[in-house]
């Protein structure tokens, strides 16, 4: 997601008419994410950007705008909510959405479950009357109100000429999914004589069609506002003609109290951009022949013939085709190869194109190859970074020293020549800190920056400098810089920046960046004479030195390896919420929040960011890793982490997403130990036995086998089956252009005459074997569509609409139900 900006909000009723704002998103109404605040406008720039894996599944992704106010109480002033199914009308572009009015009977999500039955009944007097029997088993995924959620049920049956009754069901308390399991009655009919057999072949016929069930969930408050209305459900008795009983899942609905007061287009916009891929993975036979006609590709003569460079030329944009790959080369270790491959082929030909041979064209662009090492990068390098300039980033964040340069902009009250030193001083630590890191450096990016170095000394031997303009324009350019210009975008700040800060880091990295590049006239580089004036304190030959230096050991081939430093690496922190773990015998096994924090060491937590840890676990201590069931302790999102002697931490995290992240990296850093267990306990131990096993000793091996992960030594998150899919559906969208590319072929090696302007787009060096590649990647695609199609239709044939996968009023359903019943039509 990118979330822009929101424009022409309704004015504050205080004098100064400004807000402070801020915008969150959410999964139905969970948050997952929140901006910085933007204070003091009506039109608030958040310019960020947040990427997640979707854990769970959900109906509407949503994003509220909120006001700070003076008291800190914060208030929504709109949101903007799209469905599930509609997320691919916005894909991958820029709208402007308006923001909705918000209130309680519109904000719903979950499910229920009822079962309805509606029978003759004959009184003592011998006369038949009708009644209906209710139902309510069971609700799933409710929203949590003000951090909890104590759930009931009312079912009334409404008519135009009957009072209403409202029958309640018991409260539930702490959980979003309630199993009530409660039937009510209703008398539908008025009693009639016997010999009328039908249920409705009776004189009020017309007012049974009228009458309808509602089911309406609530959430039991403390406070004095009354109940909060968490959904409805409306049904018509009409349904039950053609059966006596109906069970079914049905999704809750908002509730129309006709609050259409508000015009949609006082309440302003929201700038968004969102990218939203949902890909059916298999099991991994069925990708073997498209995964080995991809990993071959580093060994395809010349490359360009290979399956992934095909992929690179026929995507719209090369970023689409480096990610999937890269993600696939890391999994198999077959990423230093392949970006040598193509490096190489890079560099012959733009000694081909440009005949002056000037090595600074080389991977200046956007080629495939350059996408692939900023992927690579980004991905082996996030722990370097986090390492390397985390530390100074958050300082500079905090501190806000004034550190503007051109005398223009300068505030009032500052002085030129100390924010000169101030600033210079910020370069001074961070080029330092950098250029001392090259023994940090992942192994990964070292053997593809020696990889660089080699093919750009071969082709261009008469330039000394090639070997580091080669190396620099990567780790300076493409690297460090944008880490320093956008720390959020590399994980080294939760949020972009506040305005001065962003300035102070953007002079940073402009100054970073020609430190690095070697370039020879260094002041010529700045369009701007006081960024010129500035640099004059670098023109030292000590920075070029420890350019070189540093390019030299990053690059070299016999380097140390990474895994012997002994530095710590900061994984992840954040805030979360722990029970006690009861080391005291007397003490309150209470939940408390703490800042928690994971390097490649160990696991600790504190009573706030910078304290000294309360505990410490040793990563060899942790045996598993593992959701807790929510019935434990009747809370969403929490897991546990199980030391030896069956201790066990429990922990809350804030949300669904940030549970599955911590999960995913405390499962992969621990994944080595020897000792990890196999089974455990997915509930808790309480009340003197386990809640899932029912067994009383607390030292009872585990009921259930543990997850476990991935192997060691395959990076973090990287699913090789999944990364295989999504490049096959990159192929199958792009058919119509390796159909093309398959013909351009055809007419190159028959007729090596001037190209049609259609096919001059590919690079095509060896016509004969890109097409056999070719050949083979429209077999594979074929293949795999025709499993795809295969699975959807014994999906549809299995699946029941009203189940409780796909309850009544699921749309994305029934889209579905149309286009698969269109399709058989098609194929009869």
């Amino acid at each position: 997601l990118s979330l822009g900006e929101a424009k022409n909000l309704p004015t504050y009723p205080g004098p100064n008419k400004m807000r402070d704002c801020y915008c969150t998103v959410n999964l139905d109404q969970e948050e997952v994410f929140r901006t910085k605040i933007v204070e003091k406008s009506l039109c608030p720039f958040y310019g960020e950007d947040f990427y997640c894996e979707i854990p769970r599944t959900f109906r509407h992704l949503s994003f509220y705008i909120f006001d700070r106010d003076v008291f800190r109480r914060d208030s929504i002033i709109g949101k903007v909510a799209i469905q599930k199914e509609d997320l691919q009308k916005y894909h991958n572009r820029d709208t402007w959405f308006q923001l909705q009015h918000v209130d309680a009977d519109s904000e719903v999500q979950g499910k229920v479950h009822l079962e309805l039955r509606l029978s003759e009944v004959i009184t003592d007097t011998g006369v038949v009357c009708h009644k209906l029997a209710t139902r309510v088993l069971e609700c799933q995924g409710l929203p949590i109100v003000n951090g909890q959620c104590d759930p009931y049920a009312t079912v009334t049956l409404a008519g135009p000429s009957r009072q209403s009754e409202a029958k309640k069901t018991k409260v539930k308390k702490k959980t979003n999914n309630p199993h009530f399991d409660e039937v009510f009655y209703f008398e539908v009919t008025r009693p009639s004589s016997y010999n009328k057999k039908s249920h409705f072949d009776i004189e009020d016929v017309d007012e049974v069609d009228k009458m309808e069930i509602r089911v309406d969930l609530w959430n039991a408050s403390n406070l004095k506002f009354g109940d909060e209305f968490l959904g409805e459900l409306r049904l018509p008795l009409k349904f039950l003609r053609q059966s006596s009983s109906y069970e079914a899942w049905y999704f809750l609905q908002p509730r129309d109290n006709g609050n259409k007061s508000l015009k949609p287009d006082d309440l302003g916009s929201l700038r968004l951009n969102v990218v939203y891929t949902e890909d059916h993975v298999f099991s991994s036979d069925y990708y073997s022949p498209l995964r080995d006609l991809l990993l071959k590709s580093a060994d395809v003569e010349p490359v360009s013939a290979s399956a992934a460079h095909i992929l690179g030329e026929v995507c719209r944009e090369k970023q689409e085709a480096a990610i999937p790959l890269v993600r696939l080369f890391l999994h198999y270790g077959r990423v230093v190869p392949f970006i040598s491959a193509i490096a190489n082929a890079e560099v012959k030909r733009t000694q081909k194109l440009f005949t002056s041979r000037d090595p600074n064209t080389i991977f200046r662009g956007n080629s495939l190859t350059s996408k692939c090492i900023d992927e690579t990068m980004k991905l082996a390098g996030m722990h370097y970074l986090q390492v390397t300039l985390k530390p100074i980033i958050d300082e500079i964040c905090q501190v806000h020293k004034p550190c503007e340069i051109d005398p223009v902009k300068l505030k009032d009250g500052e002085n030129l020549e100390n924010n000169r030193e101030n600033l210079r001083q910020y370069v001074d630590r961070i080029f330092t800190v950098i250029t001392k890191s090259g023994v940090s450096c992942p192994t990964v990016m070292c053997d593809i920056f020696f990889s660089l170095r080699e093919s750009a000394a071969k082709r261009f031997q008469g330039d000394l400098d090639v070997r580091y303009t080669a190396v620099s324009s990567f780790i300076f350019l493409r690297f460090f810089a944008p880490a320093i210009l956008s720390p959020n975008l590399f994980q080294l700040t939760p949020h972009h920046p506040d305005p001065q800060t962003s300035r102070t880091l953007t002079l940073i990295s402009k100054t970073i960046q020609t430190l690095g590049s070697l370039s020879k006239s260094k002041s010529g580089n700045f369009k701007e004479s006081y960024m010129a004036t500035f640099y004059d304190y670098f023109n030292e030959q000590k920075y070029a030195d420890a350019v070189k230096n540093f390019l030299d050991l990053i690059s070299s081939s016999g380097r140390r390896d990474h895994k012997s430093i002994e530095q710590p690496i900061l994984l992840k922190e954040g805030f979360m919420i722990k029970r006690a773990q009861g080391r005291k015998r007397f003490g309150m096994k209470n939940f408390k929040k703490r800042w928690f924090r994971l390097t490649n060491h160990e696991f600790t937590y504190q009573k706030s960011k910078g304290d000294h840890p309360l505990c410490s676990i040793p990563i060899e201590n942790i045996l598993a890793v593992e959701r807790l069931e929510e019935e434990s302790f009747k809370m969403k999102n929490m897991f546990q982490v199980i030391q030896p002697e069956r201790r066990v931490l429990y922990i809350q995290a804030n949300n669904c997403v940030e549970a599955k992240d911590w999960i995913d990296i405390l499962t992969k850093v621990s994944q080595c130990n020897k000792k990890r267990l196999t089974v455990y306990h997915p509930s808790a131990y309480l009340n003197g036995h386990w809640l899932c096993c029912k067994a009383t000793a607390d030292n009872t091996p585990g009921c259930t086998p543990c997850t476990g992960g991935l192997p060691a030594n395959i990076p973090l998150d990287i699913d090789g089956d999944r990364e295989t899919e999504r490049i096959y559906s990159l192929f199958n969208l792009y058919m119509p252009k390796l159909e093309k590319m398959q013909e351009a072929c055809g007419s190159k090696s028959v007729y090596d005459g001037p190209e049609e302007e259609e096919y001059s787009t590919f690079i095509i060096d060896d016509p004969k074997e890109t097409y056999k590649t070719l050949k083979l990647i429209i077999e594979g695609v074929g293949t795999l569509e025709q499993e795809h199609a295969q699975y959807k239709r014994d999906k549809f044939k299995k699946t029941k609409y009203g189940s409780q996968e796909h309850p009544i009023g699921d749309k994305s359903f029934q889209t579905y139900i149309r286009q698969q019943s269109e399709i058989s039509a098609h194929s009869i």
